[in-house]
């Protein structure tokens, strides 16, 4: 009884094929993938901005130092982890505060790199665009 299969020679060619295929669709997506990664910025940002309200109610001023809020940055690709960004508090005074947000990975390889901020109103912005 002959068992159907395919030969090396098949398997690489559908192998280039989708390799060729990948390489044209990668710089339409590059995009969508710096997109989707700030969102994670957008988030955390969003995190920092609670946290420093929660601060300001409790001390009646924002807080300099991100170590003292309830916040606790995600860890970083670069520290086994899988946050893009770092995060930290650029000003803070008893009536509004500045955090910033900045990427620690070229998203998609143009030496330019993403930064987000947020203040007391709580809307983050993109600063710096990937």
């Amino acid at each position: 009884m002959k068992v159907g299969g395919y030969n090396l020679q098949e398997v690489l060619v559908v192998l280039v094929i989708i390799g060729i295929l990948l390489l044209l669709a990668l710089p339409n997506l590059m995009p969508l993938i710096s997109k989707a990664k700030s969102t994670e910025a957008q988030l955390q940002l969003k995190a920092v901005y609670n946290a420093q309200t929660m601060h300001r109610y409790m001390y009646s001023k924002y807080a300099l130092d991100i170590n003292e809020i309830d916040y606790e940055a995600p860890k970083t690709v670069k520290n086994n982890g899988q946050a893009n960004y770092i995060y930290e508090v650029l000003s803070a005074t008893n009536n509004s505060f500045k955090a910033r947000a900045t990427a620690i990975t070229d998203f998609d390889g143009d030496g330019i790199f993403n930064v987000w901020e947020i203040d007391q109103d709580g809307a983050p912005k993109q600063i710096v665009k990937d």
